[in-house]
């Protein structure tokens, strides 16, 4: 078995191990470690690989500037994001390069599938923990939609906006090389860094005494070794929000709350759960609120970004600029970006991939009034024209998600929400933050959902 299946298979069995979702959400509070900047827990210790995970995760000197570790743009005390409200994170040898994308939380990435392309499933809707799942859709048969998914292939899974890694062991290497990251010019540069680090001893006793002859191979070891931190330590994964507590029936949403739930499962209305999953699988683990899949959704331009001052730079999502493979050379593949958890979502200052809108008002402004109300969302040319779709090229914009509730409007019809609904999913969306203590005052819930 490969390292990498033992990595994926580690991450869903450290789930799995949690016995429930009563469980996970019993999990001690993980306060702050003031000393180290870490994120500290009560929980059984880190393994020895995950340790030196956690060293490396924490270094500054493996950057070119020797001011920048992975912890910079993933601070654990804002969920693993980044801990300020650009739409860009700045990197390279002096911290003054501009990135292209929004960087996302590493919360939540054990159980990200491989990247692949495939037929696409109709068949998502759970039942209970255990039961079957839902009947299909529409009053089809399921052989009819069988059909229809294996004729609709979709990417899924994957690590970055564009999923060029597959696997949390393959992710390290992007910003460790990226020139506005931490922008080192090759692999042999990080080993030099690695064989002078104060953790170097503890890595040559994991891997063996010449574990820094070869270059590939180092940098392998110190790939596995952040992914076991990421997978051990459950500051990545605590599963401690009010909703998790909510399905567990340790807690009661409030009226608003519930009836934002409501809203984003409804598929006529905010339909958000149809990507953003939120049930408890059959297995009974927590929802991720992801599917893992990959949408065009036409979010306006963003002007904030330096990259965008050119007129011929586009961020293609898959095709490019960041991934070059078989997969970024489909046409069918321009401008698709991956749907991320909404896990935490409401700490968040960047949203989407390009970080154009730093609140979730706009957010579900832009999802209900993209088709209704373009003019509110995309920039006006002197002559009065929406520059609809602004940030996707002529010839990729039939990729754009014009199907689903409620990017399936017209000009002149209703928003699918209004200001008041609009306000009740968010109050739902902030009940996706970890850390929930219930007051003394609160009513508990009486059964999971």
């Amino acid at each position: 078995m490969t390292r990498n299946a033992i990595a994926t298979l580690a991450a869903l069995a450290g789930l799995a191990l949690v016995g429930g979702l009563a469980t996970v959400f019993d999990r001690p509070a993980h306060a702050s470690d003031n000393t180290s900047g870490a994120a500290s827990y009560s929980g059984p210790p880190l393994s020895a690989m995950a340790t030196l995970g956690k060293e490396i995760f924490f270094d500054p000197r493996l950057s070119s500037s020797g001011r920048q570790s992975c912890a910079s743009c993933h601070d654990p005390q804002t969920a693993y994001a980044p801990n300020n409200d650009l739409p860009v994170q700045f990197g390279g040898p002096d911290l003054t390069s501009p990135g292209i994308r929004a960087v996302p939380s590493l919360e939540y990435m054990e159980t990200t599938p491989v990247f692949s392309v495939g037929p696409e499933s109709l068949f998502e809707v759970e039942g209970p923990p255990g039961g079957p799942i839902a009947a299909a859709p529409t009053g089809q048969s399921k052989a009819v939609l069988l059909a229809q998914g294996a004729a609709n292939t979709v990417p899924d899974g994957g690590f970055f906006w564009d999923g060029r890694a597959d696997t949390l062991e393959e992710q390290p290497t992007g910003p460790l090389l990226s020139p506005f990251e931490m922008a080192n010019p090759s692999v042999h540069s990080v080993v030099e860094k690695l064989k002078t680090a104060p953790y170097a001893k503890d890595f040559a006793g994991l891997f063996g005494d010449h574990i820094f002859d070869d270059d590939g191979q180092a940098m392998a070891e110190a790939s596995f070794a952040l992914a076991r931190y990421e997978i051990e330590d459950p500051s990545f994964h605590p599963f401690s929000s009010k909703y998790d507590a909510y399905l567990a029936g340790k807690a009661k949403l409030t009226a608003d709350e519930a009836e934002g739930l409501k809203l984003f499962e409804d598929p006529k209305e905010g339909n958000c759960s149809s990507c953003h999953l939120d049930q408890v699988d059959p297995e009974g683990r927590p929802p991720m609120f992801t599917d893992f899949q990959y949408e065009a959704l036409g979010v306006p331009r963003n002007p904030a970004i330096p990259a965008n001052a050119d007129p011929r730079f586009y961020d293609l999502g898959i095709c490019g600029p960041e991934r070059h493979d078989d997969f970024s050379a489909q046409a069918s593949n321009c401008s698709l970006f991956k749907t991320p958890t909404l896990r935490n979502v409401a700490t968040r200052h960047a949203f989407f991939h390009n970080g154009v809108y730093d609140n979730l008002g706009d957010v579900l402004h832009f999802y209900v009034e993209r088709d209704t109300n373009p003019e509110r969302i995309y920039p006006q040319t002197a002559a009065d024209t929406v520059e609809k779709l602004n940030d996707v090229p002529w010839q990729y914009r039939g990729n754009v998600d014009a199907i689903d509730s409620p990017l399936d409007r017209h000009p002149g019809q209703q928003p699918a929400l209004d200001d008041h609904e609009i306000d009740q999913v968010i109050a739902f969306l902030k009940t996706l933050t970890d850390g929930y203590v219930p007051s003394a005052t609160e009513p508990a819930g009486s059964s999971k959902r």
